[in-house]
């Protein structure tokens, strides 16, 4: 069923991952937090609670999406996410530092130098 634009305009971003409480956020979740290592799905299955059914389908797929690294018998977070995760980190502080200090233009201008004050 179709909504209207403004209730499609309403609705919150999110962002660009696995939904909260979704086995694909709590595996990706667990690698995250564990990036330095690698893990099989069994460890995986034991570490999470989530079934072992529902555990290898949700790698493949976060693997096809470029979140996860596999080889053999092991799983890990991709170089790929946590590349993104920490630029994402990075403009949030950004963002935050921004909202903490405006800019104020007033201060810049009195600090600033003008180049025209080096001409000989």
């Amino acid at each position: 069923m179709p909504i209207s634009a403004d209730r499609f305009e309403s609705i919150p971003e999110t962002e660009d991952g696995p939904t909260p409480g979704t086995n694909a956020h709590e595996v990706l979740s667990f690698l995250e937090a564990h990036s330095a290592e690698a893990f099989t799905q069994s460890e995986i299955v034991e570490a999470t609670g989530i079934s072992e059914g529902s555990v290898g389908p949700t790698l493949t797929r976060l693997r096809d999406e470029g979140r996860v690294d596999h080889k053999g018998i092991y799983w890990r977070v991709s170089d790929h996410a946590r590349s993104l995760d920490a630029a994402a980190a990075h403009a949030d502080d950004v963002a935050a530092s921004h909202e903490e200090e405006p800019f104020a233009y007033d201060e810049w201008q009195e600090h600033a130098v003008d180049p025209r004050d080096d001409r000989e």
